[in-house]
């Protein structure tokens, strides 16, 4: 299978989940989450790292699960500044 190149915006909300696992983890180490979590310490480095971009809903779900972060938020925090940018056509209006 190949993997087609990611792109700008899904490089920018794979950095913005990193840094916002980052913070949700807190002063608690990668390795006690990833255990918590049920992943590997080397895939929630790549995660929080921004390596990899486009983790599985799965893996996402189990970290979000153990640092007590719904997935609502993680979805609106990590596409907030893409959404902000996007210009409006005419009729649209922002959500209320």
């Amino acid at each position: 299978m190949v993997r087609l190149p990611l792109t700008p915006a899904e490089l920018e909300r794979g950095a913005r989940l990193g840094a916002l696992l980052r913070r949700a983890r807190g002063e608690r180490t990668m390795l006690e989450v990833a255990l918590d979590a049920e992943v590997s310490p080397e895939t929630l480095r790549k995660i929080e790292s921004g390596r990899v971009a486009t983790p599985a809903f799965p893996t996402i779900a189990a970290i979000a699960a153990v640092l007590g972060l719904s997935l609502d938020a993680v979805w609106t925090e990590i596409t907030e500044t893409a959404t902000a940018e996007k210009p409006r056509g005419p009729g649209q209006r922002l959500a209320s």
